[in-house]
């Protein structure tokens, strides 16, 4: 019995953070052994909220950064297959082929798109950001993935990839997998200033590249109970970012216990409880550092890794997209027009 596919990726917009992390990259280190696991590095979605010169530019150093920060959390390169989006212009061709088998409105459903045009500072949704799911869809159905992990905030867009796979089965033949999802059971992680999640473009996120230092003085910074003015004023923890990181970083049960309890009667100050943070993110990171310091030593890995990947993702994709024009009979249309037009060269030949 062949391994079933799993694709999963990140768009090259900078190094990842902790967000990340808990959001996706934990599940995929989780998941990535169980299936043949394709990595994109999704750099024409990118394009959809960052497309100048300059951002562009910056797409070859962010894919190199983004795959050493996946291989440090503790990605197994054997185990994944990294590829770079852009140069697979056969996705192209399977996006325009699947732009007709969605509507409008339902696209204009899925909730992230406004999100995305919001947090991008766009007063109107560009024609590619309201496209991104059908650019998904073809993401993730010319490898045929079989299982796709999803945050909540990427739900939608995979059961728009579902709809499409079903509509195009159902039109021209059984040609695509209906990916599963599996869900994270993570919540969304909340900035460093307590203002929405986790995002580099916020300037409140912790990368998981930050050095033991980077991390202490962002901890120092963080945003707590803004009603405490001091270390005797019982505080709240509940929706405090200080114990979010620390229930979802620090192992230590008994002494983030403690740590509340003291914080709610006024028995603690706000600098134990950043300093007793920092040091258990620092203990997270550490093993990923030392990952990522061996990954760096060794040049022309991760350059290498992509390569490879994008050749072998490509040849994969072509196949798809050839079954995929077979199936809807366009390449019988042109073997018809070039057939006529053989005849009739022939029979002017021969005049």
């Amino acid at each position: 019995m062949s391994v079933a596919r799993m694709l999963t990726g990140d768009r090259p917009t900078g190094r990842l953070h902790l967000g990340h992390y808990v959001g996706s990259i934990a599940n995929r280190v989780a998941l990535h052994r169980r299936y043949e696991s394709y990595f994109i590095i999704a750099d024409l979605h990118m394009l959809t909220t960052r497309h100048r010169r300059e951002d562009i530019a910056q797409v070859s150093r962010n894919a190199r950064e983004m795959v050493t920060d996946v291989l440090a959390c503790g990605v197994d390169p054997a185990r994944a297959t990294f590829y770079l989006q852009s140069a697979i212009p056969e996705v192209g061709d399977l996006n325009t082929l699947f732009q007709n088998l969605v509507t409008v409105p339902r696209l204009e459903r899925v909730p992230s798109v406004r999100e995305m045009a919001r947090d991008a500072g766009r007063a109107e949704i560009p024609y590619g950001l309201l496209g991104y799911p059908v650019l998904q869809a073809a993401d993730i159905l010319c490898v045929k993935a079989q299982v796709v992990p999803v945050g909540k905030d990427n739900a939608a867009h995979v059961e728009v990839t579902r709809e499409i796979a079903r509509r195009f089965n159902h039109l021209y033949g059984e040609v695509f997998p209906v990916p599963e999802m599996i869900a994270s059971d993570t919540p969304t992680l909340v900035g460093t200033d307590g203002q929405g999640k986790m995002s580099k473009s916020r300037g409140n996120a912790i990368a998981i590249a930050d050095d033991a230092a980077t991390v202490r003085r962002k901890v120092m910074a963080m945003y707590t109970d803004p009603n405490r003015v001091r270390a005797d004023v019982p505080g709240t923890v509940e929706g405090n970012p200080v114990f979010a990181y620390h229930d979802v970083f620090n192992p230590d049960r008994a002494a983030v216990g403690e740590l509340k309890a003291r914080y709610r009667a006024g028995r603690v100050g706000d600098v134990e409880v950043k300093e007793a943070l920092a040091a258990a993110l620092n203990r997270f990171l550490d093993p990923i550092r030392e990952r990522r310091a061996r990954i760096e030593a060794d040049a022309g890995l991760v350059d290498q890794l992509i390569v490879d990947g994008t050749e072998r993702t490509r040849e994969q994709v072509r196949r798809t997209v050839v079954e995929v024009r077979r199936a809807m009979g366009l390449t019988g249309a042109y073997q018809q027009v070039r057939r006529r037009a053989e005849r009739a060269r022939k029979a002017a030949a021969t005049a």
